[in-house]
């Protein structure tokens, strides 16, 4: 095993006092600090009263690929590098799974500093089941992108847990309750930790209403598992296609596929065609 050691390091979602103690030590005891954000990484310090004594880079999604390799040359050499993110673990939805699989390829010791969890702490205080759940990180931007995505966790019986932008959660919102049905249960998670923290619980209808004129700050959303039976989408695409190819038309043939299947006419309709 190479001399280095790759630490992951998590860092506060929100209120800096939910720092894990040992990350003041990491911060201080790093030969190298990659950081998200070097700006916030200096305020983080500054609360936990703790001075890198090492050298300071930034990681972030527009550099990861390039500062990979230097990072990877300074573990091979017997460096202790430290990556924190701008909130929560590295590499989860977030830098650094590239510089993780590296490091594991070249037999490096990977290790954490475990702390604040937007995914759990979401989950734990949404009222919905948590025995079972998946993270789906962010959906996809491009609206047929994100209806496809949704339809295939359209039948998923375990607890869903998403991040979004603000400025998209209504959005997303309204493509959930599209994909769903506006029944669905949810919950938006807000600020969590900080100040104007928040915790909006209702149907898919009535958050996408309540998210109507913008929302605000960090969104972690929760999604209740289908209760029952769904239509998958991709299934029912070859069926649209031969009935559109024998002279029916797309519009019609989307709306029966939706009444028989409880699928979204859009999300179908859009997939047909290929919609990005």
């Amino acid at each position: 095993m190479s001399g280095g050691v790759l630490v992951l390091a998590a860092t506060p979602i929100g209120d800096p006092r939910d720092a894990a103690p040992r990350l003041a030590d990491e911060l201080r005891l790093a030969d190298v600090v990659a950081a998200e954000d070097t700006r916030r990484l200096r305020r983080l310090c500054e609360a936990l009263d703790v001075n890198p004594t090492g050298r300071v880079l930034s990681y972030h999604e527009h550099n990861e690929a390039q500062r990979t390799d230097e990072l990877v040359e300074l573990l091979r050499e017997g460096a202790r590098v430290v990556v924190v993110t701008d909130a929560g673990m590295p590499s989860v939805s977030d830098p650094g799974y590239r510089l993780v699989s590296a490091a594991v390829g070249i037999d490096v010791r990977v290790t954490c500093v475990p702390g604040p969890s937007a995914v759990l702490m979401a989950l734990a205080v949404s009222g919905l089941p948590v025995d079972r759940f998946c993270f789906e990180g962010f959906l996809p931007r491009r609206a047929g992108e994100r209806a496809r995505a949704l339809a295939a966790l359209a039948g998923e019986p375990r607890t869903l847990v998403l991040f979004e932008a603000p400025h998209r959660l209504a959005r997303t919102l309204a493509a959930m309750e599209e994909a769903f049905g506006p029944d669905r249960r949810a919950v938006v998670c807000r600020e969590l930790t900080k100040t104007y923290e928040e915790v909006r619980r209702g149907s898919l209808t009535e958050l996408v209403a309540w998210a109507s004129d913008g929302v605000r700050g960090e969104v972690t959303l929760v999604v209740a598992g289908a209760s029952g039976p769904v239509a998958d989408l991709e299934s029912q695409l070859e069926g649209i296609r031969e009935r559109v190819h024998e002279g029916e038309r797309l519009k019609d043939v989307c709306a029966d596929v939706a009444a028989a299947t409880g699928l979204s006419k859009k999300a179908l309709y859009d997939a047909a065609v290929g919609r990005p």
